[in-house]
């Protein structure tokens, strides 16, 4: 009987989720692995598909997987969750873009469909725990008796941005072994613990079912009629001058400056999607700073509500360092955030992530940027 319980792994066949699994096994863990694949394009029904698949769901990061629990003895798991990950993710993800919004499906996947699985296998397997290789905390609230997601110790690799969407019960059983590491002493325990097909491999950005990185060319297989009927559409300054054709709102996200095919004679950037009439601003880097934003479908990790107005620092994107600002609910399901000064595009269908120095105090999809 182990010490500390029984635990559920989530493997990726990455170094990070190896070492987590080896780490918690010598912690007195009783481990029990597991890999999901959550997306094939042979399953997918798309046409004109690309053939390589890299990322998570490969035969050889499963394999990977299984190499590590079997040099450390313990029990190892492959499920397949296609009909679970469904097309719920893919279709808010197509959705976001089809309404002019830049969608971030990852935290859509870990809020809705990888713990809601993973705590599934956990209650069929007797375990009482799950953990991942997120790089990120959690702790019990000695006060208020919530659970608190917090940062990671390493900065560079801190994915709590990624986890604020996981409520009070499914952080309650969760177990992040990384939290207090950085990348590189995660690469030499994995070298200590013999992991050394895992230890020097490159870390996976790639989103499982956009193998290729080719966001455009998933979104016209998946809503090729969709796209057709949207067309082209016009570049547009704010004073409403017609500048040059583009390929299609749903191409385009705010901030974007590159592939845009558009000389004026200075730095232009993507500053406004108007869906309704597939019309995409142009403007220089400071029309892109704005000051506010809503935000909804929010998440209360650190509290249970935000009646009252509360100083934060505000995350609008995975690799902000955040921002100073306040935050108040406007609404059951919404907040409104005032930045202490202007930050650069500012995108819906991005998340905020707000924080009280490292702890995640809440979570939401921006809605809508604002100058106040």
């Amino acid at each position: 009987m182990s010490k500390n319980g029984r635990v559920l792994v989530a493997m990726s066949g990455g170094v990070d989720s190896s070492v987590a699994a080896a780490y918690l096994q010598d912690q007195g863990y009783e481990v029990v692995g597991i890999t999901m694949k959550t997306w094939d394009y042979a399953s997918s029904g798309l046409s004109n598909a690309p053939k390589k698949e890299v990322g998570c769901c490969t035969i050889g990061s499963m394999n990977d997987a299984r190499g590590v629990a079997v040099k450390m003895g313990f029990t190892h798991f492959v499920v397949d969750i296609r009909e679970e990950f469904g097309d719920w993710v893919i279709n808010r993800f197509t959705g976001d873009y089809m309404a002019g919004r830049t969608p971030n499906p990852c935290v859509l996947c870990n809020t809705h469909i990888k713990w809601t699985a993973l705590l599934r296998r956990a209650d069929d397997l007797d375990c009482a725990f799950i953990a991942t290789g997120h790089y990120a905390n959690v702790r019990k609230h000695e006060e208020t008796g919530r659970w608190v997601l917090y940062k990671g110790l390493d900065e560079n690799k801190d994915q709590s941005y990624a986890l604020w969407g996981l409520p009070q019960e499914q952080l309650s059983r969760s177990i992040f072994p990384l939290g207090q590491f950085t990348k590189p002493a995660i690469r030499e325990m994995a070298r200590e613990y013999g992991l050394l097909r895992v230890a020097d491999k490159k870390d996976s950005y790639e989103i499982c079912f956009i193998p290729d990185n080719d966001y455009r060319g998933f979104l016209k297989r998946r809503n090729p009629e969709g796209i057709a009927a949207i067309g082209k559409g016009k570049f547009k300054l704010s004073n409403e001058k017609v500048v040059g054709e583009h390929e299609g709102y749903p191409f385009y996200t705010i901030g974007q400056r590159r592939g845009l095919n558009i000389a004026l004679g200075e730095p232009i950037y993507v500053t406004r999607i108007d869906a309704q009439t597939n019309t995409v601003y142009l403007g220089p880097k400071e029309e892109l700073l704005q000051k506010a934003l809503t935000a909804r479908e929010v998440n209360f990790v650190k509290y249970a509500n935000l009646h009252e107005e509360r100083a934060v620092s505000a995350k609008i994107r995975y690799k902000d360092e955040g921002a100073p600002a306040l935050v108040w609910q406007t609404g059951e399901d919404e907040i409104r955030v005032v930045f202490a000064e202007n930050r650069s595009a500012i995108t819906p269908g991005q998340s905020v992530v707000l924080y009280e120095g490292a702890d995640v105090v809440a979570g939401a999809w921006i809605r809508q940027a604002q100058t106040v």
